[in-house]
């Protein structure tokens, strides 16, 4: 028994690269040359490659990937090095960038303090136009700063409200039928009150608390709340006046009186033990969800705050070491790797929104009809990180060098809120926290 919730909670922790952030909060330095540009090199030889050793299927589709690309040309030999999950962004933060690969996959979100810290290259010079052009807008808004790409992703991730439709019909809620009728804030507190009054115990919401929500979780899954409130986690490299706005608050006030309905779901099978009614978390989920309710199960977007429906994105992604000496050979196996074949062996083994174009329209699971193409419909609707209005759905969480100290204190005060404490002084703590350590580090701004 102890397995089956180990093994899932890797798989979820994999879906949106859940690692440890705060890690690099300790990062000193930085402020490096933003130009630096990995050597072009003879495009020929052995390059080195470091990837996170994550669930045993996603590390045997990048063996393979990697087996194939050897084996289908002479000119370039990649070698892969396999660094356990746990370990690899302290890894990658501790190790000199003379050190470093000619290619790594780094979670997300750390990207910007990679490059502050002048250990990722542009990508733009050394992978096609073709692989370029094939990434999805989502993807791409991750690994961009200042028009220049530093990452790009095999998958993606996206966030959902899944249902079990006996219980909603049971209990004569009516559901939404994609992101244009989504729920209000409101309304789903309806819902909640409505379920409850079908319930034996009255708790009839999982929001994934047995990840912890002073965690990565709690920023990746909660921060839309911020957003579809009209607030930001920063808004032009400030805190103040955005995670703590009069609308921010109130949506988590909000969120806060939803705690009485929740499922603490210890073990992860609340949802698909039919505890509970709804389940608050990402596209990872599915296969245990889709096996255990079959055709009760339905996707739903979050409820909206005011500025639309949102949805977090993001996920481990692709880039150039900032002092590789051979840039070609190194973007010639990212264009390998990111092509139709090995993007759809990953998705398959993992469960993940594929990440480009071409992999995404091929897919069973998010194609126009399948059963998740919810996330995809939102992925296609990207915020990026800063023009977050009611328009658009995927939000990227903020792509800064000091994305560390965001996230750290966000869900720091997002889990003393959800354990009653006033969500104003909560959020007024943090912006001033977070701004305090952006002028500490002049902004973090890239020169």
């Amino acid at each position: 028994m102890t397995n089956g919730p180990r093994r899932h909670r890797r798989t979820s922790l994999t879906a949106f690269a859940l690692l440890p952030l705060a890690a690099l909060a300790a990062c000193g330095g930085g402020g490096g040359d933003s130009d630096t540009s990995a050597a072009e090199g003879s495009g020929k030889g052995t390059i080195s490659v470091w990837a996170h050793q994550g669930q045993a299927s996603e590390t045997a589709a990048l063996q393979n990937a990697v087996k194939t690309f050897n084996s289908s040309q002479s000119a370039v030999k990649a070698e892969l090095k396999l660094i356990p999950e746990n370990d690899y962004t302290k890894t990658i933060t501790a190790t000199d960038p003379s050190e470093l690969p000619d290619v790594l996959e780094f979670d997300g979100p750390t990207m910007a303090n990679f490059v502050y810290n002048s250990k990722l290259a542009p990508l733009d010079d050394h992978v096609s136009a073709k692989t370029l052009g094939n990434a999805t807008d989502a993807i791409k808004a991750q690994g961009e700063i200042d028009g220049k790409h530093y990452g790009l992703g095999m998958f993606d991730s996206g966030l959902g409200l899944y249902a079990d439709k006996k219980q909603l019909d049971a209990a004569g809620v009516k559901y939404p039928s994609g992101l244009d009728d989504a729920w209000t804030a409101e309304e789903f507190g309806k819902v909640l009150k409505a379920l409850r009054a079908k319930d034996s115990d009255g708790k009839v919401l999982d929001i994934s608390e047995q990840y912890g929500l002073a965690t990565e979780w709690g920023t990746y899954g909660f921060s839309p709340i911020v957003w579809s409130a009209g607030g930001a986690l920063l808004k032009d490299g400030k805190a103040e006046g955005a995670l703590d706005s009069p609308k921010t608050v109130a949506a988590m006030r909000t969120f806060q009186s939803w705690k009485t309905y929740v499922d603490p779901n210890t073990d992860g099978n609340a949802f698909a033990n039919g505890k509970v009614a709804l389940s608050w978390v990402g596209n990872w989920t599915y296969p245990a969800y889709s096996k255990a309710l079959g055709d009760d199960l339905v996707v739903l977007p979050l409820p909206d705050f005011g500025n639309g429906p949102k949805t977090g994105q993001g996920s481990w992604a692709w880039g150039i070491g900032a002092d590789s000496k051979n840039g070609k050979a190194a973007g010639t196996f990212l264009d390998y790797l990111l092509n139709d074949t090995n993007v759809g062996a990953m998705t398959k083994a993992n469960g993940a929104v594929p990440a480009t174009r071409s992999a995404l329209a091929k897919s069973e699971l998010y194609k126009e009809g399948g059963p998740l193409q919810l996330f995809a419909d939102q992925l296609a609707r990207p915020c990026g990180d800063s023009d977050i209005d009611s328009s658009c759905v995927a939000v990227t969480r903020p792509v800064s060098a000091g994305y560390p100290t965001v996230t750290a204190k966000f869900n720091t005060a997002l889990n003393s809120i959800y354990g009653g404490a006033d969500p104003q002084e909560a959020l007024r703590k943090a912006a001033r926290a977070i701004d305090r350590d952006f002028t500490d580090n002049a902004g973090y701004e890239i020169p």
